[in-house]
């Protein structure tokens, strides 16, 4: 949906018959405050909004921490202890990314619609938390199993239904910076997680009776658990009625939202829990940029073996992996900019294809030279081609911003299905003769039709915003019906491109 109509004069008070519980939005009453005033109050509540939304930094730490804590834990004795052989480890990776994938779309549905996603995803975090935990107790490869596929089932509440929140309350030309410093979580986690895993297993072995990796574990989800007590009560929940905020603040935050697209942020009483995903299967644009991320995130699949892509500089353990982590870092500042300056200007395509051909460039590089100090630079362009990702995460919300039920579930979806590329990825870096050349050719082609995808998708919303000018000129609305008189449109909204 991208034109609102409405009847001229409409009320003060807007009331909406949806999933509020009875909320009134009080779009009129911040309308009528005095620019100077608004601006006051805008400043103030983003202040606040930004640092309780900070948290979701520190529980994207937790969540790739307690995700990929394995891969530490098996060089702690994990694979002999269990007694399980490469196959079976593998398949211990794998089986968390199928709970992952099952549970992110009703996960999100049932975001959208109640009152209060912060217990929500504080529980979910909690739950994982406590599962991760157990980890350290298994004793075989049938619980292993178990367990790594209950925490991707409960982990699938956090990602996409942070990305979901942070659209409720940030403006389109807001969302990409908030979303980058959401994912500097994850790319901090890239920089620091082997360092964790080895202080852990360096100084836990034997420590009351135990393997250090049992307390990798233990250690790493009971830091979860307490995180996600305190995300119960630091996470905004919707704009209309997050505590915390005076009632000017919470009457501004759904103007801005309202103002953003040119009609209010909440769904129809009539709509069922799967209308979203019905108007998702409806709109073909969904299924190209499923596509178009799916491959992005093959070609990114080196972050899963970037300390193995470090060793093949020829340097010994400890070196590699304090090696491994300034090109996350620099990844964490690049995104950063990138993601501000996409902001600032309202540009999403060149935002995108700069990071990948930076990352392009450090394949060809990796797969032409032996040079250490080339190939080491090779590596920081690499990790900075997430700038990117973190872009597209913020174009699946605005170009499906409305209703609310629907760009939930495109969030959902598309992320979902782009997890078929992290275990497409497994196999991309199993060719490591010649320094994985053969893996960087893939991910190089994988790269190239990332490209590919969104340059076509450009091209689709150009189309549309073609369409939305040409009948507001005519008169008319989305749909191309001609508007009545004594209703006005509000115009303004174009996708972005």
């Amino acid at each position: 949906m991208t034109i609102e109509t409405s009847k001229a004069n409409p009320a003060t008070t807007v009331d909406h018959p949806s999933h509020d519980n009875g909320a009134n939005y009080q779009k009129g009453a911040a309308s009528a405050l005095s620019p100077e005033r608004r601006k006051v109050v805008e400043k103030s509540l983003k202040r606040k909004l930004d640092g309780r939304c900070s948290l979701f930094v520190l529980i994207y730490i937790m969540n790739y921490l307690d995700r990929n804590n394995i891969a530490s834990a098996r060089l702690g004795g994990l694979q002999e202890d269990l007694g399980i052989n490469d196959t079976e480890y593998a398949t211990c990776l794998s089986i968390l990314y199928v709970g992952y994938i099952l549970m992110q779309v009703p996960s999100n549905i049932i975001i959208n619609r109640i009152q209060r996603p912060s217990i929500y995803i504080g529980s979910a975090m909690l739950l994982w938390g406590l599962i991760s935990t157990l980890s350290g107790n298994v004793n075989g490869f049938g619980g292993m199993v178990a367990i790594r596929f209950c925490i991707g089932f409960v982990e699938a509440a956090f990602l996409p239904g942070a990305l979901l929140i942070l659209s409720k309350w940030y403006t389109r030309r807001e969302l990409t910076t908030r979303n980058a410093i959401l994912f500097c979580g994850n790319l901090i986690s890239n920089a620091f997680s082997a360092l964790v895993g080895a202080a852990v297993l360096g100084n836990m072995e034997g420590v009351l009776g135990h393997r250090a990796w049992r307390w990798l574990y233990w250690i790493e989800g009971a830091a979860t658990m307490a995180i996600a007590i305190l995300a119960a009560f630091v996470l905004p929940d919707l704009p209309h009625n997050t505590r915390g905020f005076t009632q000017e603040e919470r009457d501004v935050a759904v103007l801005r939202m309202t103002e953003d697209v040119g009609e209010a942020d909440v769904d129809a009483a009539d709509q069922s829990p799967l209308t979203g995903l019905y108007m998702c299967i409806k709109d073909y644009k969904i299924y190209l940029m499923m596509l178009t991320f799916t491959t992005y995130v093959i070609g990114l699949s080196f972050n899963a073996f970037f300390p193995s892509l470090t060793q093949t500089l020829g340097f010994s353990r400890i070196p590699t992996l304090l090696m491994s982590s300034p090109p996350w870092l620099f990844s964490c500042i690049i995104s950063l900019m990138n993601a501000w300056h996409a902001d600032r200007t309202q540009e999403k395509f060149w935002h995108m294809v700069a990071p990948i051909l930076g990352g392009l460039l450090g394949f060809i590089i990796s797969m032409s030279t032996l040079n250490v100090a080339a190939r080491y630079v090779a590596l920081f362009l690499q990790a900075s081609s997430y700038a990117g990702f973190i872009v597209f995460y913020s174009w699946i919300s605005s170009s499906f911003p409305r209703p609310p039920a629907k760009r939930a579930v495109a969030i959902a979806l598309v992320n979902a299905f782009s997890q078929l590329g992290n275990i497409a990825g497994s196999y991309v870096w199993g060719m490591s003769e010649n320094g994985f050349r053969k893996s960087y050719g893939v991910v190089t082609s994988m790269f190239g039709v990332t490209i590919l995808g969104i340059y076509l998708f450009r091209m689709i919303l150009v189309s549309n915003n073609k369409k939305i000018e040409e009948n507001e000129r005519a008169g008319r609305d989305e749909h191309g019906t001609e508007i009545e008189k004594g209703v006005v449109v509000h115009k303004g909204f174009r996708y972005l491109v």
